[in-house]
């Protein structure tokens, strides 16, 4: 399924809509003790993801899959 929007919150979360209209919570801080998403966490850097159609990605170069998200998206 391909991601329409993504929208970072202050809390390591982000809101997905995908491209059928269907939404939810995603949450990346498990994912911060990882090396690739450790510097999520300085600058402000969490904000500034780019949507991909079919992933998410900083400017870190960490990334995550719509499969992935989709997966562990906790729906509204």
């Amino acid at each position: 399924m391909k991601i329409a929007e993504v929208k970072p919150k202050n809390d390591y979360t982000f809101r997905i809509i995908w491209e059928n209209g269907k939404s939810g919570l995603f949450d990346v801080k498990p994912y911060l003790k990882l090396e690739a998403f450790s510097q999520l966490t300085q600058n402000n850097a969490f904000n500034h993801v780019s949507n991909g159609g079919y992933f998410i990605e900083w400017e870190c170069g960490a990334d995550l899959s719509a499969d992935t998200i989709e997966c562990r998206l906790l729906c509204d």
